[in-house]
Formats: C-alpha cells, sequence, structure tokens
C-alpha cells in the first residue's frame, strides 16, 4: 500500500485562541512527517494547516479529524487536500 498526503485546515474559535498551545495539541496526535503553516484569513484570524502523511492501509484519516474537531480552541476542521504519495 502507499502512503497519502492530506492537508487539514483547522479554524480556532477566534483570535484570542492560543494557536501555539493548539499547535502542540495536534501535533500530539500526528506520528510521522508533517508539516505546519498559519494562514492569515481576516481580522487577525489565522488558520492551522497541518499536512501530514497517512499511511493508506490504515484507512481514512476520519477518527483523526475528529480528536482534532474535540480539541478546546477548534471551531472548524477540514480536509482540504488529499494525494497520494509517490516513491
Amino acid at each position: 500500500m502507499a502512503n497519502v498526503i492530506i492537508t487539514f485546515k483547522i479554524m480556532p474559535e477566534g483570535v484570542d485562541t492560543d494557536l501555539d498551545k493548539l499547535e502542540k495539541e495536534i501535533e500530539s496526535k500526528l506520528t510521522g512527517e508533517f508539516k505546519k503553516e498559519r494562514e492569515d484569513i481576516a481580522f487577525g484570524l489565522k488558520a492551522l494547516k497541518i499536512i501530514f502523511v497517512w499511511d493508506e492501509e490504515k484507512g481514512s484519516a476520519d477518527s483523526l479529524e475528529e480528536e482534532i474537531r474535540n480539541l478546546d480552541g477548534v471551531k472548524s476542521i477540514e480536509v482540504v487536500d488529499v494525494r497520494r504519495a509517490i516513491g
């Protein structure tokens, strides 16, 4: 089986949400390689983008998405990209 590269876009509850703390909590749920970015939305609000490698044998990443959705400070999460890794 192959690996899949998934990008989650995570919206915080507000501009006062501690993104550093939220990033650390999300990182603790990830295994393997990942990259994180912050995207300016509007009026000081920033979204977190987490790009990570997921083993296709594990099936869907829905369980991970649900874990992140239930963290304090997370308003919403969406999958914005899924690609099969080559190599």
